[in-house]
């Protein structure tokens, strides 16, 4: 991983603060015509923040939206209906920390026979110190990471998200490709490289390298994405896209377990000036309803910005060996 861009957590704020107040936006405003009618969206994280905005948005727009969740089951469901006006809204239990709990989701989305068109990958932590998962691996890499390569690779699998490559169950020509969406980070471009011996290893730290590695581990993350797309879409011709994005400094509650003190200090530049989940949902509705993305895959936005991803994520053997060093990790889990 090597030396981050940032040396402590009120520095990284503070350049995220900034990069709201320069031009961001590349792309055309979204518009009420940015419809979801007739299609199933699943967000993870979906309880509070962001997530929760997103679940919002898409079922004003028309979704059935599946919230995916630890807890807030059953409010936060019925907040999303009342401020939507949709009753298209159901919410479903999952801990992204557990294996058990992501592959008993997926058990039950096959079994009811669902067939996502969006699915948003957004459950994430931030913690100021390491803690283990019930699996004794790290919890910023559990959640931020590994999880999203499990919970996909499923959904893939039981064919939940159409797709040839694993359940030969693709969307006929002519139909809408299924989207996946990570809330990913421009911080990804912090990290020098990804460390695969050390990769899944349990290892203490304290609230500045807690910093470090949020950035770290949205570089996996993004190199997964990539390595993902190719996979799925190996001929040039797009059958799953897969978009990773970043919605830019979003006022949500990551920093709720960060000590007092440091709480308290980025609390108040969170609500002075980080936007409010509700004006972050832009990106996730240009992916996930736009049109002018249909047929296209690995499109990062930053905010409402088309950028390059850095280079990092396009190595060829770098997601060679995530994939496997992901899979190793899995097999691994008792």
């Amino acid at each position: 991983m090597e030396k981050g861009r940032f040396d402590n957590p009120l520095e990284a704020v503070l350049v995220g603060v900034k990069e709201l107040f320069m031009r961001q936006t590349n792309l055309r405003p979204i518009q009420d015509s940015d419809r979801l009618d007739g299609k199933t969206a699943l967000i993870t994280g979906a309880k509070s923040g962001i997530g929760f905005a997103v679940a919002v948005e898409y079922a004003r727009r028309g979704a059935h939206v599946i919230m995916a969740c630890r807890s807030g089951i059953p409010g936060a469901g019925e907040k999303v209906k009342k401020l939507s006006g949709s009753d298209q809204v159901e919410m479903v239990k999952m801990d992204v920390s557990s294996l058990h709990s992501i592959y008993q989701l997926t058990k039950q989305l096959k079994d009811r026979k669902i067939q996502l068109d969006v699915v948003v990958e957004n459950a994430g932590v931030t913690p100021p110190f390491a803690r283990k998962t019930i699996h004794g691996l790290e919890e910023m890499f559990a959640v931020n990471y590994l999880s999203k390569f499990i919970f996909i690779n499923r959904l893939l699998q039981d064919g939940t998200i159409p797709n040839a490559l694993y359940a030969g169950n693709s969307r006929p020509v002519g139909e809408s490709r299924p989207r996946i969406l990570f809330t990913s980070s421009d911080s990804h471009r912090n990290a020098s490289s990804i460390e695969f011996e050390k990769l899944g290893v349990y290892e203490d730290y304290n609230p500045t390298k807690a910093i470090k590695l949020y950035g770290y581990y949205k570089l996996v993350l993004n190199t997964f994405a990539v390595e993902l797309s190719k996979r799925l879409n190996p001929n040039g011709t797009v059958d799953v896209s897969v978009f990773p994005l970043c919605p830019g400094a979003v006022r949500t509650n990551i920093i709720r377990d960060a000590p007092p003190l440091l709480k308290f200090a980025l609390g108040g530049v969170f609500y002075l000036f980080f936007q409010s989940p509700q004006k972050a949902t832009g990106p996730f509705v240009y992916l996930g309803a736009g049109p002018e993305v249909e047929g296209s895959t690995c499109r990062y936005l930053h905010m409402m910005a088309e950028k390059q991803m850095d280079e990092k994520v396009f190595d060829v053997e770098a997601g060679k060996k995530l994939w496997e060093r992901s899979e190793e990790i899995l097999n691994g889990i008792s």
